[in-house]
C-alpha cells in the first residue's frame, strides 16, 4: 500500500475500524487484514447466538461485557511482552491480551453487530468507551477489564495525571473523531517499535503521523531519532534541527543539540 492511499482516506467518514486496518497494513507488510475480518465476525456471531435481542440495551451491554472479559477472557496483557503486541489487532485477536486502543476496537466491533452503540473517548490516561442511553444515563466502560467508571474514579484519574488543581468537566468525556484515535495509536506504535529496535516500521508510522500535521515540530523530532536510528544521518540532522529551532524552550532540547553534535561529528551511533 503506497502512502498515498492513507494520506487521501478520510478517517472520520469510515468505520475505525477500517481506518485502523489502513494504517496497519502501511506499516506492516504482514498484516493478515482478511483472517482478522473473519475472526472478528465469528465473535461478533457467537455473541448474537448467546446475548437475546429482546431485552434492554442496557442489559444487553452488561452480558456483552460478561462475555467478552469473563468467558473469552480479554484482558490487559501481563508478563512480559512487547507494547506493540498489544496494539496490533491480528497480536491481540489470539492472545486476548490488550491495551485499551485495541480491545475497545475489537469490543466496539462486536457491540456495533449487536446494535449496542458504543463510543470512543480520548482520556488523558487512556482510551475509554462510552455507552449513552436513553434516559440520559452514561456508562464509562474501562476496555482493560470492562469495568464502569464513576466520576468519582475518573477525577481521581485525571488529578493524578495534571496534579490536583485538574477537576472532571464535560469535555473530557466527549466522543473522539476516528482521525484523533488514529493519531494516538500512531504515537503508542512508533514509540513502542522505537523501544522495540523496530526503526524501518517506527518510521513508517512517524510518516503517517505526519501527514496529519506535516510541520509538528515533536512528530518530526521523532522521525529524527528514526533517522538516526536508521544510520540517516543527513535526514536526521535536518530533522533535529527542526524541533530545536522551533522549541528551543523545549526540557529536551539541550539533549537533541547533544545527539545533533553528535550526528555532525560523524558518531553516528545513538541507541
Amino acid at each position: 500500500m503506497n502512502h498515498d492511499s492513507v494520506t487521501d482516506f478520510e478517517f472520520d467518514e469510515h468505520p475505525l475500524y477500517e481506518g485502523i486496518c489502513r494504517i496497519t497494513r502501511f506499516i506492516r507488510d504482514d498484516f493478515p487484514e482478511e483472517e482478522v475480518r473473519r475472526e472478528l465476525d465469528v465473535l461478533a456471531e457467537r455473541a448474537k447466538s448467546i446475548i437475546p435481542n429482546d431485552i434492554a440495551e442496557e442489559q444487553q451491554l452488561e452480558q456483552l461485557l460478561h462475555l467478552f472479559y469473563h468467558t473469552w477472557g480479554f484482558g490487559a496483557a501481563g508478563g512480559v511482552y512487547n507494547l506493540s503486541d498489544t496494539l496490533w489487532i491480528d497480536k491481540v485477536l489470539k492472545t486476548h491480551q490488550g491495551a485499551p486502543s485495541s480491545l475497545g476496537l475489537i469490543l466496539m466491533y462486536i457491540a456495533e453487530r449487536l446494535d449496542i452503540a458504543l463510543y470512543p473517548v480520548i482520556f488523558p490516561t487512556q482510551l475509554l468507551v462510552k455507552a449513552e442511553w436513553l434516559d440520559g444515563d452514561c456508562w464509562v466502560i474501562n476496555p482493560l477489564d470492562g469495568e464502569t467508571l464513576t466520576c468519582r474514579i475518573l477525577d481521581v484519574w485525571l488529578k493524578g495525571h495534571f496534579g490536583i488543581t485538574a477537576n472532571l468537566g464535560n469535555d473530557d468525556l466527549g466522543d473522539a473523531d476516528n482521525s484523533h484515535i488514529i493519531i494516538k495509536l500512531l504515537g503508542s506504535l512508533k514509540g513502542a517499535l522505537m523501544q522495540e529496535n523496530q526503526p524501518e516500521m517506527a518510521l513508517r508510522a512517524s510518516q503517517l503521523a505526519l501527514s496529519f500535521d506535516p510541520e509538528d515540530p515533536y512528530e518530526i523530532r521523532d522521525r529524527g531519532l528514526i533517522y538516526a536510528q536508521l544510520d540517516c544521518n543527513k535526514a536526521a540532522a535536518s530533522d533535529l534541527s527542526y524541533f530545536i529551532e522551533h522549541c528551543p524552550d523545549d526540557p529536551v532540547a539541550e539533549i537533541i543539540k547533544m545527539q545533533l553534535s553528535s550526528i555532525e561529528q560523524g558518531n553516528v551511533t545513538l541507541h
